[in-house]
């Protein structure tokens, strides 16, 4: 186990989290049985007493772990998945999704940029505005995202774009008209910086989604590319619909 954390980009402690809510995740570890104590954890990975405690804080943070005075750490919860993450979903959806779910914003980076554009995603804007920034739940982070808006658009309602999740004030502007949105899914591993922001280790398994909506005339309007965390996510497809 040693051996491979040590071919990691990652902090060790973000490794040895990942590996434990791991099995907290397969139910190796069910729900109210005791974790082993930091000495064994420590010895059966091979790293120091430190990295391991780190490890367990950032489980109780996501209070997936809690103590019991006296008697050890105890599993407590599952960590959260996404209630309907579909692979093809309608617009509509998507949003009432999102004004359910309520995510915190937490902001990472904000500035002018132009987005990287596939010949068939649409025609350009004259400049966008580039947020990035952390989908949050009460409990962990859930999602990173580098978004690209039509800087008219961003005009229309500024306060509201850098503090709420972008789709849903989209659909609430009058003025705004979209013609087509489409969304990309595929599966991947985490890169350093999503690794950082998410709090789990480089390439740890993530889900990527990709979404384009542009205006009637073609316009690329916002661009959005989303990095979930992979126990996060659970894809659910009706077979007979």
């Amino acid at each position: 186990m040693a051996g491979y954390f040590k071919h990691s980009a990652s902090p060790l402690y973000a490794q040895v989290a990942d590996a434990l809510r791991e099995r907290i995740v397969k139910g190796t570890w069910p729900i109210g049985s005791q974790i082993p104590t930091l000495p064994a954890l420590a010895q059966e990975f091979g790293v120091g007493l430190i990295t391991v405690r780190q490890a367990v804080q950032l489980l109780r943070n996501e209070k997936l772990v809690a103590p019991e005075q006296g008697r050890g750490t105890f599993v407590r919860d599952k960590p959260q998945t996404h209630p309907k993450m579909r692979v093809e979903t309608s617009l509509q959806g998507l949003t009432d999704l999102y004004r359910k779910l309520a995510p915190r914003v937490l902001p990472l980076e904000e500035g002018t940029a132009m987005p990287r554009l596939d010949p068939d995603d649409g025609l350009p804007a004259p400049s966008y505005r580039f947020l990035r920034r952390v989908h949050a739940s009460d409990r962990q982070t859930t999602s990173v995202i580098s978004a690209f808006l039509d800087e008219r658009i961003f005009k229309m309602a500024p306060q509201r774009f850098r503090k709420e999740v972008i789709i849903p004030v989209l659909m609430d502007l009058k003025g705004v008209k979209i013609g087509t949105a489409r969304q990309i899914l595929t599966i991947g591993t985490a890169g350093a910086e999503a690794a950082t922001a998410l709090n789990i280790s480089v390439s740890a398994p993530v889900a990527e989604v990709r979404r384009v909506f542009c205006a009637p005339d073609g316009t690329v309007i916002y661009l959005g590319e989303l990095t979930y965390r992979g126990d996060f996510i659970r894809v659910d497809m009706d077979l007979l619909g």
